[in-house]
């Protein structure tokens, strides 16, 4: 079994310290602070990083927080796309991006000898609209369709079966709600699954439910929180924007469930997810 862990650290150090404590092979981190590499690359027993900095090929100041994928146990071997500005034609160890800041990728070997298996570390960042009536707002959803869109590359062929594609992580956006704004992040969904990517949750029974259940969800809402604003705690947590999609066919060896009891919870404003693949 391989063990994957997907979690936003919040642009703080702590979580990188916790994350070495969890047994786990492989990270799919976001908000990683800019020298959080560099402190990854210094550490031993089996964790490592792309040689790549992950502002590259853009200027350090860019962006102030990144996604990336660390290997983080000798049961895997990783091998990093270097990331590119959007071009047609690339190097097969190289993948185009159009948005700054929104993914990290690898090919996970397994040493068991199992398929090896292409993991994305997504992060939709935010954007200020340009209003025609003196009033606007932050939007995500626009960079969690680039981050499909960049997916693409890795869809071969219409057949499924042929991949195994594992990616999440923070989307800034909620699913299966009826609040206005979410029902326009349900396209992100329908995107991926044209993509053949299914969607993986977390979902309840596998993490607790907020409790009262939010205004923008059902009763029989299976969403589980996974993030806490500052006014907020992992105990008064009500939303979830943190998510993880996989191969159509490969995802039935795949459970994810999400640690946000509140002993549980973590040393970020997100929680942890647990992604275990069967190989």
């Amino acid at each position: 079994m391989i063990k994957v862990v997907c979690w936003n650290i919040g642009r703080t150090h702590k979580p990188l310290e916790d994350l070495l404590e969890m047994d786990a092979d492989v990270a799919l981190l976001q908000e990683v602070y800019p020298r959080g590499r560099g402190w990854l690359s210094t550490c031993k027993n089996g964790v490592a990083v792309s040689s790549q900095e992950p502002w590259e090929p853009w200027p350090y100041d860019s962006y102030d927080r990144w996604p990336l994928v660390v290997k983080l146990s000798d049961r895997v071997k990783v091998e990093w796309f270097k990331q590119t500005v959007p071009t047609r034609w690339v190097q097969d160890d190289e993948i185009a991006v159009s948005g700054i800041g929104t993914i990290a990728a690898a090919k996970i070997i397994p040493e068991s000898g199992a398929e090896p298996i292409i993991a994305v570390s997504m992060y939709a960042r935010w954007f200020e609209t340009k209003p025609t009536n003196g009033t606007g707002w932050i939007y995500p959803d626009a960079s969690a369709h680039r981050i499909v869109s960049d997916l693409s590359v890795f869809i071969g062929s219409y057949d499924t079966s042929t991949h195994r594609i594992l990616a999440a992580g923070d989307l800034n956006v909620s699913f299966f709600s009826s609040d206005a704004f979410d029902v326009r992040a349900q396209t992100i969904v329908d995107r991926m699954k044209a993509l053949g990517l299914e969607y993986m949750g977390p979902q309840y029974p596998n993490g607790r439910r907020a409790d009262p259940i939010p205004a923008h969800l059902t009763e029989d809402s299976l969403d589980v929180p996974t993030y806490h604003t500052v006014r907020n705690s992992p105990a008064t947590a009500h939303v979830q924007v943190d998510h993880v999609f996989a191969s159509r066919g490969f995802h039935e060896s795949i459970r994810t469930r999400a640690l946000n009891g509140v002993d549980e919870w973590g040393s970020s404003d997100h929680c942890r997810i647990l992604i275990e693949i069967e190989d």
